[in-house]
């Protein structure tokens, strides 16, 4: 009868230690797993073989968000086109704006290519700054950090667990960044060009210079006189490389590269966007391979 009853309590200690979660994207998903692990049930909206700037908002998704404790963006005005119907339809405001259970990673990192000016004319711009920063796998350590604080806030008895998964998962990274170096080794200097402006993180860290967007301004699409002129620029500075994401049109960046001899690299922008990139590890990895190599 003792045995019973304390298994008992056992079972009901898990269930109330279990914190629901939901994140906007994949890689959130994958972090916030690694810092929760058994205290966590994790809830991804997002298809992440899909525009990120663009989800449709099923009814499945706001019953996710009705039972969540927590929900973790990534911000930076990258989910402001679908996330906002999603809360206000689920009604829940511990994981609204403000609300104790709500997470802007964005705040974790030093946002780049923050606009002057906010206007259509300079195409689909974020007041912000480019959202995309998860492409750098520097960017990924303080965001797990913030993370695991505000586990630590929304459920305290379990501070100590999270702060040492933290630790576990910063040493991994790390471990994983050098492992990376043998791939990036002689990247610095390498020129290529990109379909969206997706990637500019990663190019930075990895000293990368971007010759060219094959969008002559974000979200704006190709003309053929744009087209034209990323022809004779890939010819003249002899570059080789056009990173394409997986969720745009992909026949201007074959038509440009059948025009040059330019190598057109498939590159994932979240985890799991490629099916070699289910994990933290083989997203960042085939992110160094691509561009690297």
């Amino acid at each position: 009868m003792k045995k019973t009853l304390f298994t008992t309590l056992l079972l009901t200690n898990s269930i109330f230690a279990t914190v629901n979660v939901a994140t906007t994207y994949n890689y959130l998903g994958e972090v916030t797993k690694a810092i929760g692990g058994d205290l966590v049930k994790v809830d991804v909206l997002a298809n992440p073989k899909l525009d990120p700037h663009f989800i449709t908002p099923k009814p499945s998704l706001i019953g996710k968000l009705r039972k969540e404790d927590l929900l973790i963006i990534n911000g930076g005005g990258l989910e402001i086109g679908w996330l906002p119907p999603l809360l206000k339809s689920a009604n829940n405001s511990k994981i609204n704006n403000g609300g104790n259970g709500f997470l802007d990673v964005s705040g974790a990192v030093t946002m780049m290519d923050k606009p002057a000016n906010v206007s259509r004319a300079y195409g689909d711009v974020h007041p912000d700054g480019n959202p995309h920063f998860a492409i750098d796998i520097s960017n990924i350590t303080p965001i797990a950090e913030l993370i695991s604080m505000k586990l630590a806030q929304v459920d305290p008895d379990n501070r100590a667990k999270y702060s040492e998964n933290f630790t576990t998962f910063k040493s991994h990274i790390e471990e994983l960044q050098s492992k990376l170096e043998a791939i990036t080794k002689g990247c610095q200097g390498k020129k290529i060009v990109q379909y969206h402006e997706l990637f500019n993180y990663a190019l930075e860290a990895l000293e990368v210079e971007k010759a060219g967007d094959i969008e002559p301004l974000p979200g704006i699409a190709p003309s053929s006189k744009h087209t034209l002129e990323l022809i004779n620029l890939i010819k003249d500075q002899k570059i080789t490389t056009i990173l394409q994401d997986v969720y745009h049109e992909k026949k201007t960046a074959q038509f440009i590269a059948d025009k040059t001899g330019a190598t057109v690299k498939i590159v994932p922008h979240d985890v799991g966007a490629t099916d070699t990139s289910d994990t933290l590890d083989s997203f960042y990895t085939e992110v160094a391979t691509q561009i690297c190599q």
